[in-house]
């Protein structure tokens, strides 16, 4: 199976792990509380996710350094969810529990293409700045 398509799936669990999520806190808090904690919840095993099976990684070495990676794209998602749910409540201040749902679904779709990227860089780099080390180092 291809990175992409590994990312893909990855990408529809997580956005259907942070939808349960995101619907059971809305019951309790407001819209921009929700998102913000269902994506960082779902950020954690998407990055842990991504990190093993879309790019093959394994092991502890430079996991935080990956996370870190992750909570980047966490950071891109909230504020394109964010700005979303803000801009539907502008636009449709009554608008549904669904039609919130919608707007967030489609909100990840784009967040979801940018965390590629993101990760993907900052992981692969991440790698060959560590293989170059690796390689720097000299001989004891």
């Amino acid at each position: 199976m291809s990175e992409v398509r590994r990312f893909v799936a990855i990408g529809v669990v997580s956005t259907l792990a942070y939808l349960v999520i995101y619907a059971v806190l809305r019951e309790f808090t407001s819209a921009t509380l929700a998102n913000a904690a269902a994506l960082l919840i779902t950020a954690v095993g998407n990055t842990y996710a991504n990190r093993r099976f879309t790019f093959g990684i394994r092991g502890r070495d430079g996991a935080a350094r990956d996370h870190v990676g992750g909570l980047i794209a966490f950071g891109i998602a909230l504020v394109i969810t964010t700005s979303s749910i803000g801009m539907l409540h502008l636009l449709a201040p009554n608008a549904g529990r669904v039609t919130e749902l919608a707007m967030l679904v489609a909100a990840n779709v784009l967040a979801t293409a940018i965390r590629f990227v993101v990760l993907r860089s900052w992981i692969v780099r991440s790698r060959s700045t560590s293989a170059n080390l690796r390689l720097e180092r000299p001989p004891h």
